[in-house]
């Protein structure tokens, strides 16, 4: 269970997004840092019950850096206002498929999927879902993965057919995505209850045939 402190440190962070302030607060914050790893580590090991591939990823591996990288930003906040953890084979740059947790003020959601994927990834799990799409739509068409995720994030969707596929294929909407993510907005109340760790283990459970899918894919054609 997340505490009050942690939300209310990162809505005090985003009113206060300054060098000055975040030192002088840097005490709270390493507090509700190692909670969060905490949180994470229990996820971790709830998760690892039916997925084993994350059984052994170190908590800190899977946590997101506070400090924003403002080199080539219009932005130039040093901190996020929020904790993110992604949970996944390798730890969270190893370019797979997982389970997002990100706590934010007024913006809480539980996620997962591939996010950029690298080039010959991006084309594994695109030729595997051309190769099996029947599976692949079994997964996404699933009524509990839609009333949990809705739709496939369409964030920078291709509007043509992307090279190296037959455009007519008929479900070649599928090959379009540049990036395979879901999500499901949280409330506060959500978050801050005794309620949010098996809500959250729920929709990961639902959302496990889809990490699987993709991680297969890369693994398998990559392999070739």
């Amino acid at each position: 269970m997340l505490s009050q402190n942690l939300v209310q440190f990162l809505y005090n962070l985003r009113d206060n997004n300054n060098r000055e302030w975040f030192h002088n607060n840097n005490e709270t914050y390493q507090i509700v840092k190692k909670e969060f790893e905490q949180f994470i580590a229990l996820i971790i090991m709830e998760i690892s019950q039916f997925d084993s591939s994350i059984k052994n990823v170190n908590p800190k591996e899977c946590i997101f850096r506070i400090n924003r990288d403002i080199r080539f930003s219009n932005n130039k906040l040093p901190y996020k206002n929020n904790f993110g953890g992604f949970i996944v084979p390798g730890g969270r740059n190893a370019g797979f498929a997982g389970y997002y947790i990100h706590i934010e003020p007024e913006n809480c959601f539980l996620a997962g999927g591939i996010y950029m994927p690298p080039a010959d990834r991006l084309k594994a799990v695109r030729t595997e879902i051309y190769e099996n799409v029947d599976v692949f739509k079994k997964i996404i068409h699933d009524k509990k993965f839609v009333k949990y995720f809705g739709e496939l994030s369409v964030e920078d969707k291709l509007k043509q057919p992307p090279k190296g596929f037959p455009k007519d294929f008929s479900d070649i909407d599928l090959l379009k995505y540049k990036h395979y993510t879901v999500l499901r907005s949280v409330s506060e109340e959500l978050v801050l209850s005794k309620q949010y760790i098996k809500e959250s283990i729920e929709t990961f459970k639902v959302l496990y045939p889809f990490n699987h899918f993709i991680n297969e894919a890369i693994d398998y054609q990559m392999s070739l």
